[in-house]
């Protein structure tokens, strides 16, 4: 077992990672969820924000067991390798902010940087778009970083507090399978408080222990091989060091010969699903996300699999994006597949004000 804990943070290792995640993306879309959304970490917190009742756009919810299951495999994975470390103290406020925005951003694009890469592997030229506004995130981000950027260290904190999102996991698990129905609505019929869509690409799902099995995979591997979509961006350029870009791109090249033998690779601009075309949105609502993940340390993924092994501060950034695709839907912000809806574009703008001013007013400063 040390032996394979090991392994996976090598660069065979983060290969065969990034392969495993890749095929399961797109087996997941062969068992039942949307077509390019076998793994979106934005689109199945959006989707458990309408489960949940926070949002009521009726075509997006449902509590995504993959979600839960990634924090579970990650916690599972800290504590076999005596990692499980609680731990919190680091601005946690901004980071909650952070979260919110960067989620505005990717439901202006529809996808975060996870399903970007899915979108492409499965013929989405629209992605590539969306890809170059996240680039472009992340280099400005990185500019921040060299301008001594930080929300500063955290500390330890009480083995309890690391306990608390894994448990909160455990019971979104419960909801799924219970699904409660206490409120009634005008008919009289039984509703809420889990909600579930009947169409769109809420109703669409793999089987939940198909789901549970695959999320505890890849929460697992990614915890232990540190993988990252944003991190494998930003190391290369301020470090040199390609090796979680291998893991990246090993995700994006298996999920892309998962959907040929499949037959799932659909080249092109129009007709995809849950995407759209405009392609000045899906780079600006990317630039936005890609920013607020890089001033956060991780993309959303990484940021629920450092929750799950104890990081305080990874729990709240996640709590904002909850909050932040609420908000999305609830101020008509989040696109369609007919395009940004009125009041994205200009949420974006915003978004990328504040981001900037938290860029620029968190910098350490020489004693």
């Amino acid at each position: 077992m040390k032996k394979l804990l090991s392994f996976l943070g090598t660069r065979p290792g983060i290969i065969l990672v990034g392969a495993i995640i890749g095929v399961l993306a797109a087996l997941l879309v062969q068992f039942g969820n949307p077509v390019n959304m076998g793994i979106c970490v934005a689109c199945f917190v959006r989707d458990i924000a309408g489960g949940l009742g926070l949002h009521r756009a009726a075509v997006v919810q449902y509590l995504r067991p993959e979600i839960p299951a990634f924090i579970l495999g990650s916690f599972l994975a800290a504590l076999v390798a005596r990692e499980w470390k609680p731990r919190t103290g680091s601005a946690p406020l901004v980071r909650f902010v952070l979260g919110a925005l960067s989620m505005i951003g990717a439901l202006v694009f529809l996808g975060c940087p996870w399903r970007a890469w899915l979108r492409l592997a499965g013929g989405d030229w629209n992605a590539i778009f969306g890809l170059l506004g996240l680039f472009t995130g992340i280099f400005a981000g990185i500019v921040f970083l060299k301008r001594g950027y930080s929300l500063g260290r955290n500390y330890p904190a009480p083995r309890a507090l690391g306990l608390v999102v894994p448990l909160l996991s455990i019971g979104l698990l419960a909801l799924v399978i219970i699904g409660p129905l206490f409120g009634r609505n005008a008919e009289g019929l039984a509703v809420g408080p889990i909600f579930r869509s009947a169409t769109g690409p809420g109703s669409m799902a793999a089987p939940i222990v198909i789901s549970v099995i695959a999320g505890l995979i890849v929460g697992f591997l990614a915890q232990r091989s540190r993988f990252c979509t944003i991190g494998a961006v930003r190391d290369v350029v301020l470090f040199r060091d390609p090796h979680l870009l291998m893991g990246l791109l090993s995700l994006a090249l298996f999920a892309f010969l998962t959907n040929l033998v499949l037959g799932r690779f659909n080249p092109g601009f129009t007709g995809q699903p849950v995407a759209h075309t405009d392609g000045l949105w899906n780079f600006g609502g990317m630039v936005l996300a890609g920013l607020a993940f890089t001033l956060a340390g991780g993309c959303p993924g990484r940021q629920l699999f450092l929750s799950g092994e104890g990081d305080g501060d990874a729990g709240v950034f996640v709590m904002g994006m909850l909050v932040g695709a609420g908000f999305s839907h609830n101020f008509n912000l989040a696109s369609t597949a007919a395009g940004p809806s009125p009041y994205g574009p200009m949420a974006v703008l915003i978004g990328l004000g504040l981001v900037v001013l938290i860029g620029l007013g968190f910098r350490e400063r020489a004693a």
